[in-house]
């Protein structure tokens, strides 16, 4: 099974834009500029989306038009809409439990969710979890108290060239990724399972 739509959450508006929260729409950024993509706003869909062809596959990006916490309305109805499979999509975030510079690609496991983002579209697909996500470490603050401000603020600059990096080789390895091998992804990029306790 191949991937048709991939999305890429974070928040709306200018002021968000290179904040941490917003991994996941730099991610569609760089999709639409290797692929010649023109993200449309769609009224029905409540998004920006747009498509490219790889190989004889269609896939479609989306990035929905809400704060981060309020992404499933958008994905549910590209779903809905398409007569997506949810291993069909892949879902791209930002994620605290994964050091700057990491990344990891599986399939959702479970309904509850730590990431507010990827909670929404869980429950408006009517709990159902098992699509595919992207996850972009941004690293943890000491202070669990912190982690809003965190999330909401732009990376350090060492930081920010890691994520940026990591980033960018994964649009390297777009094919694959539309193809499922998300394995072989992974090997290429020798990533480590770096999960911050």
């Amino acid at each position: 099974m191949t991937i048709k739509l991939i999305a890429g959450i974070g928040n709306i508006g200018a002021k968000y834009i290179n904040t941490r929260h917003n991994c996941g729409h730099k991610y569609i950024y760089l999709l639409s500029q290797k692929f010649k993509v023109h993200l449309k706003y769609n009224n029905i869909l409540c998004g920006y989306i747009g498509k490219f062809q790889i190989l004889e596959h269609t896939v479609k990006l989306l990035i929905p038009n809400s704060y981060v916490n309020n992404s499933g309305i958008s994905v549910s109805k590209c779903v809905n809409f398409y007569g997506l499979s949810l291993r069909e999509i892949l879902v791209a975030h930002d994620e605290l439990d994964l050091y700057p510079g990491t990344i990891k690609i599986q399939l959702g496991k479970r309904r509850n969710e730590s990431h507010h983002g990827i909670q929404n579209i869980i429950d408006k697909l009517g709990n159902r979890y098992d699509f595919y996500r992207l996850r972009i470490g941004i690293g943890r603050p000491c202070n669990k108290n912190e982690i809003i401000n965190f999330v909401l603020n732009i990376p350090s600059v060492h930081e920010g060239i890691q994520i940026d990096f990591i980033v960018n080789k994964v649009v390297f390895f777009t094919e694959d990724i539309v193809l499922n091998n998300f394995v072989k992804v992974m090997n290429q990029l020798h990533i480590s399972n770096n999960i911050i306790d």
